[in-house]
Protein backbone atom coordinates (compact mmCIF):
# COMPACT_ATOMS: atom_id res chain seq x y z
CA UNK A 1 0.00 0.00 0.00
CA UNK A 2 1.34 3.15 -0.92
CA UNK A 3 0.66 5.75 1.22
CA UNK A 4 1.31 9.38 -0.31
CA UNK A 5 1.99 12.45 1.49
CA UNK A 6 1.23 16.41 0.16
CA UNK A 7 3.66 19.04 2.06
CA UNK A 8 1.92 22.39 2.53
CA UNK A 9 3.10 25.48 0.21
CA UNK A 10 5.77 27.27 1.34
CA UNK A 11 4.97 30.95 2.38
CA UNK A 12 6.45 33.93 0.43
CA UNK A 13 8.50 36.83 2.86
CA UNK A 14 6.04 39.19 1.12
CA UNK A 15 3.30 36.47 2.27
CA UNK A 16 0.67 35.89 -0.61
CA UNK A 17 -0.14 37.75 -3.91
CA UNK A 18 -3.15 38.67 -2.67
CA UNK A 19 -1.55 39.91 0.50
CA UNK A 20 0.97 42.10 -1.03
CA UNK A 21 -1.38 43.73 -3.81
CA UNK A 22 -3.48 44.20 -0.65
CA UNK A 23 -0.31 46.39 1.55
CA UNK A 24 0.46 48.29 -2.00
CA UNK A 25 -3.23 49.11 -2.38
CA UNK A 26 -2.85 50.46 1.43
CA UNK A 27 0.68 52.39 1.27
CA UNK A 28 -0.72 54.27 -2.12
CA UNK A 29 -4.13 55.22 -0.59
CA UNK A 30 -1.64 56.80 2.34
CA UNK A 31 0.88 57.89 -0.04
CA UNK A 32 0.92 61.85 0.98
CA UNK A 33 1.42 60.63 4.76
CA UNK A 34 4.06 58.51 3.82
CA UNK A 35 5.97 61.39 1.72
CA UNK A 36 5.68 63.58 4.78
CA UNK A 37 7.12 61.20 6.88
CA UNK A 38 9.91 60.64 4.64
CA UNK A 39 10.54 64.33 4.33
CA UNK A 40 10.36 65.08 8.12
CA UNK A 41 13.01 62.40 8.59
CA UNK A 42 14.96 64.27 5.84
CA UNK A 43 15.27 67.33 7.47
CA UNK A 44 15.14 66.06 10.96
CA UNK A 45 18.75 64.61 9.85
CA UNK A 46 19.73 67.99 8.03
CA UNK A 47 18.63 69.56 11.17
CA UNK A 48 20.75 67.57 13.10
CA UNK A 49 23.52 68.31 11.03
CA UNK A 50 23.32 71.55 10.94
CA UNK A 51 23.23 71.93 14.97
CA UNK A 52 26.72 69.84 14.30
CA UNK A 53 28.42 72.06 12.14
CA UNK A 54 26.51 75.32 11.63
CA UNK A 55 24.69 78.09 9.57
CA UNK A 56 26.68 78.72 6.55
CA UNK A 57 27.52 83.08 7.25
CA UNK A 58 29.00 85.54 5.10
CA UNK A 59 31.85 87.10 6.46
CA UNK A 60 34.52 90.34 6.21
CA UNK A 61 38.40 89.26 6.05
CA UNK A 62 40.38 91.83 7.80
CA UNK A 63 42.83 93.23 5.01
CA UNK A 64 45.65 95.81 5.06
CA UNK A 65 44.96 98.89 2.68
CA UNK A 66 45.01 102.80 2.67
CA UNK A 67 42.33 104.37 4.70
CA UNK A 68 40.74 107.82 4.26
CA UNK A 69 38.47 108.99 7.18
CA UNK A 70 35.97 111.28 5.96
CA UNK A 71 33.31 113.73 7.58
CA UNK A 72 30.43 114.15 5.74
CA UNK A 73 27.87 116.72 5.83
CA UNK A 74 25.37 118.79 4.08
CA UNK A 75 25.14 122.38 3.38
CA UNK A 76 24.28 125.35 1.15
CA UNK A 77 26.51 127.29 -1.25
CA UNK A 78 26.85 131.23 -0.46
CA UNK A 79 29.04 134.19 -0.99
CA UNK A 80 31.02 136.26 1.31
CA UNK A 81 27.94 138.17 1.85
CA UNK A 82 25.14 139.49 0.15
CA UNK A 83 23.98 143.38 -0.30
CA UNK A 84 20.49 144.04 0.34
CA UNK A 85 19.56 147.07 -2.11
CA UNK A 86 16.78 149.85 -1.33
CA UNK A 87 15.74 153.07 -1.87
CA UNK A 88 16.75 156.07 0.25
CA UNK A 89 13.70 158.47 -1.16
CA UNK A 90 10.22 157.70 -0.76
CA UNK A 91 8.59 157.62 -4.29
CA UNK A 92 7.08 156.12 -7.12
CA UNK A 93 8.84 153.19 -9.03
CA UNK A 94 9.22 154.31 -12.01
CA UNK A 95 10.86 151.14 -13.85
CA UNK A 96 12.56 148.05 -12.91
CA UNK A 97 15.20 147.43 -15.61
CA UNK A 98 16.40 143.77 -14.47
CA UNK A 99 15.59 140.24 -13.60
CA UNK A 100 15.89 137.88 -10.69
CA UNK A 101 18.58 135.79 -11.99
CA UNK A 102 20.56 138.57 -14.15
CA UNK A 103 24.07 138.82 -13.39
CA UNK A 104 24.52 142.56 -13.45
CA UNK A 105 27.50 144.86 -13.51
CA UNK A 106 28.70 147.77 -11.14
CA UNK A 107 26.95 150.48 -11.65
CA UNK A 108 24.29 149.14 -14.18
CA UNK A 109 20.73 150.93 -13.52
CA UNK A 110 18.78 148.59 -11.57
CA UNK A 111 15.09 150.50 -10.62
CA UNK A 112 14.23 154.10 -11.81
CA UNK A 113 12.19 156.29 -9.67
CA UNK A 114 9.60 158.93 -10.56
CA UNK A 115 11.90 162.17 -10.57
CA UNK A 116 9.92 165.64 -11.92
CA UNK A 117 9.47 166.83 -8.57
CA UNK A 118 13.48 166.33 -7.81
CA UNK A 119 14.57 167.76 -10.96
CA UNK A 120 12.24 170.89 -10.20
CA UNK A 121 14.32 171.37 -7.06
CA UNK A 122 17.47 171.06 -8.44
CA UNK A 123 17.30 173.99 -10.70
CA UNK A 124 15.13 176.12 -8.16
CA UNK A 125 18.97 175.21 -6.02
CA UNK A 126 20.56 176.21 -9.12
CA UNK A 127 19.04 179.67 -9.53
CA UNK A 128 19.44 180.57 -5.73
CA UNK A 129 23.55 179.55 -6.31
CA UNK A 130 23.50 181.94 -9.01
CA UNK A 131 21.77 184.43 -7.40
CA UNK A 132 24.20 184.37 -4.69
CA UNK A 133 27.18 184.82 -6.55
CA UNK A 134 25.89 187.34 -8.25
CA UNK A 135 25.49 189.40 -4.79
CA UNK A 136 29.01 188.07 -3.87
CA UNK A 137 30.52 189.86 -7.28
CA UNK A 138 28.56 192.87 -6.66
CA UNK A 139 30.47 193.62 -3.60
CA UNK A 140 33.45 192.88 -5.23
CA UNK A 141 33.03 194.17 -8.53
CA UNK A 142 31.32 197.65 -7.26
CA UNK A 143 30.31 197.60 -3.84
CA UNK A 144 33.62 197.49 -1.98
CA UNK A 145 35.51 200.20 -5.46
CA UNK A 146 32.72 202.79 -4.92
CA UNK A 147 33.35 201.96 -0.80
CA UNK A 148 36.51 202.64 -1.46
CA UNK A 149 35.99 205.77 -3.56
CA UNK A 150 33.99 207.30 -1.24
CA UNK A 151 36.25 206.92 1.53
CA UNK A 152 38.98 208.58 -0.49
CA UNK A 153 36.47 211.54 -0.90
CA UNK A 154 35.76 211.21 2.81
CA UNK A 155 39.54 212.09 3.92
CA UNK A 156 40.26 214.79 1.42
CA UNK A 157 36.73 216.54 2.66
CA UNK A 158 38.41 215.54 6.25
CA UNK A 159 41.80 217.44 5.24
CA UNK A 160 40.06 219.90 4.10
CA UNK A 161 37.83 220.80 7.05
CA UNK A 162 40.46 220.21 9.09
CA UNK A 163 42.43 222.95 7.67
CA UNK A 164 39.69 225.41 7.50
CA UNK A 165 38.98 224.60 11.62
CA UNK A 166 43.21 225.27 12.52
CA UNK A 167 43.44 228.33 10.18
CA UNK A 168 39.95 229.62 12.01
CA UNK A 169 41.78 228.96 15.98
CA UNK A 170 44.47 230.82 14.91
CA UNK A 171 42.48 233.67 13.91
CA UNK A 172 40.04 233.35 16.74
CA UNK A 173 43.46 234.53 18.54
CA UNK A 174 44.28 237.59 16.80
CA UNK A 175 41.01 238.69 16.68
CA UNK A 176 40.35 238.02 12.72
CA UNK A 177 37.65 235.29 13.84
CA UNK A 178 34.34 235.52 15.67
CA UNK A 179 33.25 232.75 18.23
CA UNK A 180 30.51 231.97 15.64
CA UNK A 181 33.06 230.99 13.11
CA UNK A 182 35.07 228.72 15.00
CA UNK A 183 32.05 226.96 15.94
CA UNK A 184 30.87 226.31 12.58
CA UNK A 185 34.24 225.41 11.64
CA UNK A 186 34.02 222.61 14.61
CA UNK A 187 30.70 221.46 13.28
CA UNK A 188 32.25 220.76 9.60
CA UNK A 189 34.87 219.21 11.30
CA UNK A 190 32.73 216.48 13.14
CA UNK A 191 30.54 215.72 10.34
CA UNK A 192 33.28 215.69 7.79
CA UNK A 193 35.36 212.74 10.40
CA UNK A 194 31.99 211.07 11.24
CA UNK A 195 31.82 210.63 7.23
CA UNK A 196 35.23 209.59 7.45
CA UNK A 197 34.58 206.88 9.99
CA UNK A 198 31.40 206.07 7.70
CA UNK A 199 33.07 205.33 4.43
CA UNK A 200 36.09 203.02 6.62
CA UNK A 201 33.30 201.06 7.87
CA UNK A 202 31.55 200.03 4.74
CA UNK A 203 34.79 199.17 2.88
CA UNK A 204 35.84 196.88 6.03
CA UNK A 205 32.05 195.74 5.83
CA UNK A 206 32.68 195.11 1.78
CA UNK A 207 35.97 193.96 2.54
CA UNK A 208 37.10 190.00 2.92
CA UNK A 209 36.26 188.86 6.42
CA UNK A 210 33.95 192.05 6.44
CA UNK A 211 29.59 191.34 8.15
CA UNK A 212 28.33 191.75 4.18
CA UNK A 213 31.14 190.06 2.74
CA UNK A 214 30.48 187.13 5.33
CA UNK A 215 26.91 187.55 4.77
CA UNK A 216 26.95 186.90 0.85
CA UNK A 217 29.11 184.19 1.37
CA UNK A 218 27.31 182.39 3.64
CA UNK A 219 24.31 182.90 1.72
CA UNK A 220 26.12 181.56 -1.41
CA UNK A 221 27.70 178.65 0.57
CA UNK A 222 23.98 177.42 1.63
CA UNK A 223 22.23 177.73 -1.48
CA UNK A 224 25.38 175.54 -3.51
CA UNK A 225 24.73 172.89 -0.26
CA UNK A 226 21.15 172.86 -0.73
CA UNK A 227 22.23 172.34 -4.67
CA UNK A 228 23.97 169.71 -3.57
CA UNK A 229 20.88 168.18 -1.71
CA UNK A 230 18.81 168.31 -4.38
CA UNK A 231 21.33 166.98 -6.35
CA UNK A 232 21.58 164.25 -4.64
CA UNK A 233 18.52 163.55 -3.98
CA UNK A 234 17.38 163.21 -7.79
CA UNK A 235 20.70 160.77 -7.86
CA UNK A 236 18.82 158.22 -5.60
CA UNK A 237 15.69 158.10 -7.88
CA UNK A 238 18.38 156.20 -10.49
CA UNK A 239 19.28 153.08 -8.11
CA UNK A 240 22.21 151.22 -9.67
CA UNK A 241 24.81 148.29 -8.70
CA UNK A 242 26.64 148.64 -6.05
CA UNK A 243 29.21 145.89 -7.56
CA UNK A 244 28.75 143.28 -9.86
CA UNK A 245 26.92 139.79 -9.22
CA UNK A 246 23.74 138.36 -9.65
CA UNK A 247 20.56 139.33 -8.24
CA UNK A 248 19.06 136.52 -6.26
CA UNK A 249 15.94 138.11 -4.99
CA UNK A 250 13.28 140.38 -6.64
CA UNK A 251 10.47 142.06 -4.63
CA UNK A 252 9.90 145.35 -6.76
CA UNK A 253 7.68 146.09 -9.64
CA UNK A 254 6.62 149.30 -11.53
CA UNK A 255 4.01 151.65 -9.92
CA UNK A 256 5.47 150.71 -6.31
CA UNK A 257 5.40 153.34 -3.86
CA UNK A 258 8.95 152.89 -2.06
CA UNK A 259 10.53 153.73 1.53
CA UNK A 260 13.87 154.01 2.85
CA UNK A 261 14.99 150.83 3.76
CA UNK A 262 12.67 148.46 2.19
CA UNK A 263 14.96 145.66 0.39
CA UNK A 264 13.98 145.94 -3.17
CA UNK A 265 16.49 143.65 -4.74
CA UNK A 266 19.58 141.26 -2.92
CA UNK A 267 22.23 141.26 -4.69
CA UNK A 268 24.90 138.30 -4.31
CA UNK A 269 28.40 140.06 -5.15
CA UNK A 270 31.00 138.08 -7.83
CA UNK A 271 33.80 136.86 -5.69
CA UNK A 272 34.81 133.76 -3.17
CA UNK A 273 32.41 131.06 -3.44
CA UNK A 274 31.95 129.24 0.13
CA UNK A 275 29.91 126.19 1.28
CA UNK A 276 28.37 126.66 4.65
CA UNK A 277 28.17 123.61 6.52
CA UNK A 278 26.48 122.30 10.01
CA UNK A 279 28.47 119.55 11.09
CA UNK A 280 27.54 117.34 14.17
CA UNK A 281 29.98 118.73 17.49
CA UNK A 282 31.07 115.00 17.37
CA UNK A 283 33.60 115.70 14.75
CA UNK A 284 34.40 118.88 15.61
CA UNK A 285 38.12 117.55 17.33
CA UNK A 286 38.57 116.06 14.07
CA UNK A 287 38.32 119.55 11.64
CA UNK A 288 41.84 121.57 11.18
CA UNK A 289 41.97 124.33 8.92
CA UNK A 290 42.64 123.89 5.32
CA UNK A 291 41.88 120.56 5.12
CA UNK A 292 40.66 118.95 2.00
CA UNK A 293 37.34 117.98 0.46
CA UNK A 294 35.06 116.97 -2.30
CA UNK A 295 31.76 118.41 -2.53
CA UNK A 296 28.75 118.00 -5.53
CA UNK A 297 25.45 119.77 -5.70
CA UNK A 298 22.41 117.35 -4.97
CA UNK A 299 21.48 119.13 -8.25
CA UNK A 300 24.50 117.86 -10.17
CA UNK A 301 25.84 114.73 -8.17
CA UNK A 302 28.52 113.36 -10.57
CA UNK A 303 30.49 116.58 -11.19
CA UNK A 304 32.25 116.84 -7.92
CA UNK A 305 34.59 119.60 -7.29
CA UNK A 306 37.39 120.51 -4.88
CA UNK A 307 37.17 122.61 -1.66
CA UNK A 308 38.68 123.57 1.55
CA UNK A 309 38.11 124.67 5.07
CA UNK A 310 38.50 127.81 6.03
CA UNK A 311 36.45 128.96 9.17
CA UNK A 312 35.29 126.86 12.14
CA UNK A 313 33.08 128.44 14.24
CA UNK A 314 34.08 128.94 17.89
CA UNK A 315 31.17 128.46 19.32
CA UNK A 316 28.30 125.95 19.72
CA UNK A 317 24.55 125.67 18.14
CA UNK A 318 23.20 124.28 21.49
CA UNK A 319 19.73 123.33 20.38
CA UNK A 320 21.53 121.22 16.93
CA UNK A 321 24.54 120.39 18.93
CA UNK A 322 26.47 121.38 15.59
CA UNK A 323 29.31 123.36 14.69
CA UNK A 324 29.47 125.81 11.67
CA UNK A 325 31.81 125.16 9.53
CA UNK A 326 32.46 127.00 6.03
CA UNK A 327 35.06 125.71 2.89
CA UNK A 328 36.31 128.14 0.61
CA UNK A 329 36.06 127.00 -3.69
CA UNK A 330 39.04 128.53 -5.43
CA UNK A 331 37.40 127.86 -8.73
CA UNK A 332 33.63 127.26 -8.53
CA UNK A 333 31.54 125.57 -11.69
CA UNK A 334 29.40 127.30 -13.62
CA UNK A 335 26.69 125.60 -12.65
CA UNK A 336 26.30 126.42 -8.80
CA UNK A 337 24.12 128.45 -7.80
CA UNK A 338 23.13 130.72 -4.31
CA UNK A 339 21.58 128.27 -1.58
CA UNK A 340 21.85 125.24 -4.08
CA UNK A 341 21.99 122.41 -1.60
CA UNK A 342 25.79 120.59 -1.45
CA UNK A 343 27.27 117.18 0.02
CA UNK A 344 30.64 117.62 0.77
CA UNK A 345 33.18 114.73 2.29
CA UNK A 346 35.70 116.11 4.08
CA UNK A 347 39.04 114.29 4.67
CA UNK A 348 40.23 114.48 8.13
CA UNK A 349 42.76 111.50 7.99
CA UNK A 350 44.97 109.17 6.44
CA UNK A 351 45.98 105.84 6.88
CA UNK A 352 48.79 103.29 4.70
CA UNK A 353 49.35 99.68 5.41
CA UNK A 354 45.99 99.72 7.86
CA UNK A 355 43.77 96.84 9.31
CA UNK A 356 40.42 97.28 7.58
CA UNK A 357 37.58 96.20 8.24
CA UNK A 358 34.02 97.03 6.94
CA UNK A 359 31.93 99.66 9.15
CA UNK A 360 29.14 97.03 8.85
CA UNK A 361 30.77 94.06 10.61
CA UNK A 362 31.41 96.46 13.98
CA UNK A 363 28.92 97.04 16.66
CA UNK A 364 28.52 99.67 18.92
CA UNK A 365 30.76 101.52 16.65
CA UNK A 366 29.78 104.71 18.52
CA UNK A 367 29.94 103.53 21.60
CA UNK A 368 33.05 102.93 24.21
CA UNK A 369 33.46 99.33 23.65
CA UNK A 370 33.12 98.54 20.13
CA UNK A 371 33.28 94.49 19.30
CA UNK A 372 33.33 91.92 16.60
CA UNK A 373 32.12 88.80 15.83
CA UNK A 374 35.28 86.31 14.97
CA UNK A 375 34.93 82.72 13.65
CA UNK A 376 37.01 80.83 15.63
CA UNK A 377 37.14 76.49 15.64
CA UNK A 378 33.86 77.05 13.94
CA UNK A 379 31.83 79.46 16.44
CA UNK A 380 30.90 82.51 16.43
CA UNK A 381 33.09 84.65 19.16
CA UNK A 382 32.48 87.92 20.96
CA UNK A 383 36.27 90.30 20.41
CA UNK A 384 36.39 93.67 21.78
CA UNK A 385 38.13 95.73 19.25
CA UNK A 386 39.53 99.38 19.29
CA UNK A 387 39.00 101.59 16.52
CA UNK A 388 41.05 104.08 14.44
CA UNK A 389 40.11 106.13 11.68
CA UNK A 390 36.76 105.76 10.30
CA UNK A 391 36.43 106.12 6.43
CA UNK A 392 32.91 106.11 4.54
CA UNK A 393 32.71 102.07 4.22
CA UNK A 394 35.98 101.06 5.79
CA UNK A 395 36.77 100.94 9.51
CA UNK A 396 40.86 101.04 10.71
CA UNK A 397 41.01 98.31 13.41
CA UNK A 398 43.95 99.44 15.93
CA UNK A 399 43.24 96.31 18.40
CA UNK A 400 41.61 92.88 18.77
CA UNK A 401 42.03 91.24 15.61
CA UNK A 402 44.24 90.21 13.06
CA UNK A 403 44.98 90.36 9.74
CA UNK A 404 43.26 87.48 7.46
CA UNK A 405 40.78 86.98 10.56
CA UNK A 406 37.01 86.26 9.60
CA UNK A 407 34.36 88.39 10.84
CA UNK A 408 30.68 88.32 10.90
CA UNK A 409 28.62 91.07 9.59
CA UNK A 410 26.74 92.61 12.33
CA UNK A 411 23.33 92.53 10.28
CA UNK A 412 23.32 88.73 10.73
CA UNK A 413 21.16 87.33 13.45
CA UNK A 414 24.54 84.85 14.37
CA UNK A 415 24.92 85.33 18.46
CA UNK A 416 28.15 84.59 20.19
CA UNK A 417 28.96 80.85 20.93
CA UNK A 418 26.67 79.71 17.61
CA UNK A 419 28.48 77.10 15.40
CA UNK A 420 28.75 78.77 12.10
CA UNK A 421 30.32 77.81 8.65
CA UNK A 422 32.37 80.65 6.91
CA UNK A 423 31.57 81.61 3.23
CA UNK A 424 34.36 82.76 1.50
CA UNK A 425 34.58 86.60 0.87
Amino acid sequence: MVISTVAPPTSSPLGSPTEFATLRTKLWSHKWLCLAAILAIGIGGWEGVRLLIGPAVPVDQVKRGQLIETVVATGNVETLFRVNISSQITGTVAGVQVDEGQRVTAGQTLISIESSELKANVVQAQGAVAEAQAHVRQLAELTLPTAHQSLKDARASLLNVQQTFDRTSQLIHTGYATRAALDAAQKDLNVAQTQARAAELVVYSSSPGGSDFVTAQTLLDQSRANLTTASSRLAYATISAPRAGVLITRAVEQGNVVQPGSTLLVLAPDGETQLQLSIDERNLGKLVLGQKAIASADAYPDQKFSAAVSYINPSIDITRASVEVRLSVSNPPSYLRQDMTVSVDIDVGQRDNALVLPGSSVHDALSASPWVLLVKGGQAAKQPVRLGLQGNIQTEILQGVSEGDLVIPAASSVVPGQRVRALSP
